[in-house]
């Protein structure tokens, strides 16, 4: 390796929480690992982020995957959190999209009292097993695992009509539906993951006699949607996209949305916030977040993170 290889090597690796550095050998087997490409073909630089300042005040991770793995490092639940504590992130809401990730969701939030599970039918699964006559096992089996005490919130469900076409959006409205049911039936919080569908998600929403919480995960919105959140109570949870320099709406959304609705996550390792955009993400990277947003809606940051700690809380109890 040459001496200006070296010096992109360790710049690329400073300040990057141990647990995170590349792993000596690529491909492990376990959990799922993304694509080393993005969504336009174009190749993705795999190393972690260098974590940032720790918070003044502990905000949790409210909508997480610890149990996707990104490029080559795999890194265990208690390095996660591990990371994520030294930076001020007390806690996460580990979120299932299928019966095998809510299980483990469910799993690991019984065995590190930081996690807390959440668990759900993604919708783009709902549409695939109901092609294959196995959506309504999934949703029962969803049921069980909803009455464990570990397990805060039933999602992410909901209507995501950017994947799925037109042929499979009666099955992810039954479910969604469903997934309504459950969650009201055992008092948990509803995740709710929307893409392309707002109208229909609203309207599904307006419908049903609904839990007390529910919370629109990784918000897509704009100020309109916002304000119809406020009015009903329902909680905007955002993400690292409200960083992205084009992320006009959101922003917009976010200074209209009441600060007592607001809720911050990673989706990781998904939506890396900027400038790290396309790299993965974990949720020792909430900081990021949370201090544009406060910027963003000029708030004091202590101050701000006490405000979006005590939502997270009010929302999925206490760790």
């Amino acid at each position: 390796m040459s001496t200006a290889e070296q010096a992109a090597q360790t710049s690329r690796t400073q300040g990057v929480p141990e647990a995170y550095l590349p792993a000596p050998v690529a491909g492990e087997s376990g959990a799922p690992i993304r694509n080393a490409k993005d969504e336009q073909g174009k190749k993705r630089d795999l190393s972690y982020p260098p974590a940032p300042a720790p918070l003044p005040f502990g905000v949790p991770d409210n909508h997480t995957h610890l149990d996707f793995r990104d490029g080559s490092v795999h890194v265990t639940v208690a390095q996660a959190l591990d990371a994520a504590n030294a930076v001020g992130v007390p806690g996460v809401i580990q979120v299932g999209c299928d019966v095998e990730s809510s299980e483990f969701a469910v799993r690991a939030a019984t065995e590190d009292p930081r996690v807390l599970a959440a668990v759900a039918i993604h919708p783009n699964d709902a549409a695939r097993l109901a092609a294959t006559g196995e959506l309504d096992y999934a949703i029962a089996r969803i049921e069980e695992l909803a009455a464990h005490g570990r397990v805060r919130a039933v999602g992410e469900t909901g209507l995501d009509y950017f994947r799925t076409g037109e042929a499979g959006r009666p099955a992810q409205e039954h479910s969604f539906r469903e997934h309504i049911r459950i969650a009201r039936e055992h008092s948990k919080a509803l995740q709710i993951h929307d893409r392309d569908a707002h109208h229909d998600v609203v309207r599904v929403l307006e419908s049903e006699e609904l839990p007390e919480r529910v919370v629109f995960h990784c918000f897509s919105g704009d100020a309109e949607l916002a304000k119809i959140c406020n009015a009903n109570g329902w909680y905007l949870s955002f993400s690292g996209t409200v960083t992205f320099k084009n992320s006009h709406d959101l922003r917009d959304a976010l200074l209209v949305a009441n600060p007592e609705l607001v809720l911050v996550e990673t989706d990781a390792p998904f939506l890396t916030p900027h400038p790290y955009r396309g790299r993965p993400n974990a949720s020792y990277l909430i900081p990021q977040t949370v201090r544009f947003m406060a910027e963003a809606v000029g708030a004091e940051l202590e101050e701000y993170c006490g405000t979006l700690a005590a939502n997270t809380n009010r929302v999925y109890g206490e760790f």
